[in-house]
């Protein structure tokens, strides 16, 4: 008999968990993860896999679980992903392979995130890997960007016998894994277990190197490179446009996350970048980065944390995970509201002037249009906001090389089933095309160019 709902994963208590930054999920015992495998149906048709990004053969892995054989189910994983402990916590599974899963019609699906999860732990736990490389082949290729697609790239060429080296602009590998999603959600030393397992593979990284500044593309490809990945990711930040928005307390969410996650702000006073939230903190926007933010700011030791989004719960684009735990935590939605107005008191914030709204006619996106009330104003006291809006594509790299075609919003236009740019043998793929998205929908892309990126030098 199939059980109707998921193996529940155990979690740090709501109460407890706002005043650290250790991870919020615990993940599964082995006998937990088998009792979840037990529910898959093993179908025929095998909708899970063809709603995974990367293609994971997932009945294949799941069976495995089931009978205890774990290092055949990572195995499996990694032929295809070689990014599971992250895409296990990260992945919004329930819109994709979970999304389709056969039970789903009836049941909860089978937790297949959190299968991966399992798996990818159990092996750093029983110290195995699992990484079968081809001969050398003699070519070389550089990939930009050590964020998913990079790092996807890097690992599928890699395997494939090719030489990669990553050049990466910050200090450390690993791009929005590292700087932007919070420790409790995505603990760093798994991302950075993620990458040592691909430099153990002999992927060379290099950090603090700013192609567009010191080399090019160009450079590169006229150098000792036979092929180049762009994958720099969308890190510029979009703001609302409203008065007040330079006065102090007032951050965009990349500012105010790679503080927290990267320059260890909530360690202070050991690190020197502390961040002064106050007692009232306003987060605007309704995403994953919107609730790593106001999530961060309770941790940072904000009496109050808001979300104000202009439209309603049910336009959310967060995760309703995400949303779960911030709802547990005692963040304060404030929706169908929309910031006009930043107002200061010796040049620092004070209070935020919004507006109400309501939903009109479906725009672009499908989603019902916001449409502000006239005469509701009104002001919400708060000493820090959070702008988490979405961001733009990294500039330099689009800037720097001439010849790269570009759309109306700067982004890299690239084939989106080969990742290949208007540049013979230059490949691009993640945020930088398509605009900011998710983490598996960023390696998905990186697995699409690596392929292509095999045959160009195949046939060089």
């Amino acid at each position: 008999m199939i059980h109707a709902k998921q193996t529940p994963m155990r979690e740090q208590p709501a109460a407890e968990r706002v005043h650290n930054f250790n991870e919020v999920p615990l993940g599964y015992s082995p006998d937990e993860a088998v009792q979840e495998a037990e529910r898959c149906l093993q179908c025929p048709h095998e909708p899970c896999v063809k709603g995974c990004p990367v293609g994971i053969d997932i009945p294949k892995f799941i069976e495995h679980v089931k009978n205890r054989e774990f290092g055949q189910a990572i195995s499996v994983i990694k032929t295809d992903n070689s990014l599971p402990a992250v895409c296990g916590r990260v992945c919004p599974q329930e819109n994709q392979c979970q999304g389709v899963c056969t039970l789903a019609g009836r049941f909860e699906p089978v937790a297949i995130g959190r299968l991966e999860r399992f798996c990818a732990d159990w092996e750093a736990e029983n110290e195995t890997r699992y990484a079968n490389i081809e001969p050398d082949t003699g070519k070389r290729i550089a990939v930009i960007g050590a964020g998913p697609a990079g790092l996807t790239v890097a690992g599928e060429m890699r395997r494939r016998g090719h030489s990669v080296t990553i050049f990466e602009l910050l200090h450390v590998a690993g791009g929005v894994l590292m700087y932007g999603i919070p420790e409790f959600r995505l603990p760093k030393h798994i991302v950075q277990r993620e990458i040592s397992a691909l430099c153990e593979m002999g992927v060379e990284v290099k950090v603090n190197k700013v192609i567009g500044r010191t080399q090019t593309v160009q450079d590169l490809l006229d150098g000792d490179y036979d092929s180049v990945f762009i994958g720099t990711g969308a890190g510029l930040p979009r703001f609302l446009g409203v008065p007040g928005e330079s006065l102090n307390g007032v951050f965009s969410a990349n500012e105010f996350l790679t503080r927290t996650n990267l320059m260890k702000a909530y360690r202070f006073p050991e690190y020197d970048t502390p961040i002064k939230v106050g007692k009232r903190v306003v987060t605007v926007g309704g995403g994953n980065v919107a609730m790593d933010s106001s999530r961060t700011a309770l941790r940072l030791g904000a009496k109050e944390s808001f979300i104000v989004y202009r439209r309603s719960e049910d336009e959310l684009p967060a995760r309703g995970e995400e949303v779960h735990h911030a709802k547990e935590e005692g963040i304060q939605f404030q929706l169908l509201t929309n910031p006009i107005e930043f107002i200061g008191e010796n040049g620092n914030l004070r209070a935020i002037r919004c507006i109400k709204m309501e939903l009109g006619e479906p725009d672009d996106s499908g989603r019902r249009r916001p449409v502000p009330i006239e005469g509701s104003e009104f002001e919400i006291e708060a000493e820090t906001v959070v702008i988490a809006i979405g961001n733009g594509p990294h500039p330099l790299i689009p800037q720097s090389t001439p010849n790269l075609d570009l759309n109306r919003w700067g982004s890299i236009v690239a084939d989106p089933e080969t990742g290949l740019t208007s540049i013979p043998g230059v490949y691009a793929g993640g945020d930088i095309v398509t605009g900011a998205a998710t983490v598996i929908e960023a390696m998905g892309a990186g697995k699409r160019a690596a392929v292509a990126m095999h045959a160009f030098l195949a046939e060089k």
